[in-house]
């Protein structure tokens, strides 16, 4: 995807096609702060900003659900002092900016692993959100945290295999419905950044019929232009779910 226009805006939009659920891989983060000569962490700090600028720009032209990718479960192999970084960083953040959230009618979810590698103290800080929040529904905001797409399919065969499913009764309706929110929207549109052409086990069930929108901007420089841009790349787009136009 190019580089924005800087004219571009909600007006620019056909905002009764704007899609339901747009999903972000925030990717380049460690080469931003490379390319500046800081520590690795100080990209994920940097990243900051483009979450919640991109956060109200989708509010700006009604997108109703959004999914980030903040921590995979392929992430525990980084370096350990990155990893606790990353757990005290995303505890504050949601200490941070919750209440801000909440104002703005987001409800936030978390989508991933509640295992032990995950700190106590974040999973009190990421409960105490989802129980502020849960009755907003201007937008849904869901932070993929200890997420990976094979994970989750596998935590949803598990969970027909502990209720007694018979394998004949097991098609793609008992799996969806047993993912970790089944009454979410598969992903109208996914957005990576960083200029990388990888899904990197991220919603690999939801996005089936995805539309996939790569940038070359680091996830530190993204801002609601860069989501508004890949918004207008979509509605250029003809979707036909493997059937054709007549």
């Amino acid at each position: 995807m190019a580089s924005p226009s800087p004219e571009i805006s909600p007006a620019d939009l056909q905002l009764d096609r704007v899609p339901a659920h747009v999903a972000c891989v925030m990717d380049g983060n460690g080469r931003w702060a490379q390319g500046r000569n800081l520590p690795r962490t100080e990209g994920h700090a940097a990243g900051e900003e483009a979450l919640l600028d991109t956060v109200n720009g989708a509010l700006d032209i009604g997108i109703r659900y959004l999914t980030m990718y903040a921590f995979s479960t392929e992430n525990w192999r980084r370096p350990a002092d990155e990893v606790r970084y990353l757990m005290g960083f995303n505890e504050s953040l949601l200490m941070r900016r919750r209440d801000e959230l909440n104002e703005k009618g987001v409800r936030i979810r978390f989508s991933g692993r509640r295992d032990w590698r995950v700190p106590r103290r974040v999973l009190k800080r990421m409960d105490e959100s989802i129980a502020l929040t849960e009755k907003n529904r201007t937008m849904t905001l869901t932070m993929a945290f200890n997420y990976g797409g094979r994970a989750e399919i596998v935590d949803a065969v598990r969970s027909l295999v502990a209720e007694g499913t018979r394998a004949e009764k097991i098609d793609e309706k008992a799996i969806a419905s047993r993912l970790y929110h089944p009454d979410h929207p598969d992903p109208d549109l996914v957005v990576r950044t960083s200029g990388e052409y990888r899904i990197s086990n991220f919603l690999l069930w939801q996005l089936a019929y995805s539309e996939l929108v790569f940038t070359d901007v680091l996830w530190p420089d993204f801002r609601r232009q860069h989501l508004f841009e890949a918004v207008a790349e979509f509605q250029r787009r003809e979707r036909r779910y493997g059937g054709v136009r007549g």
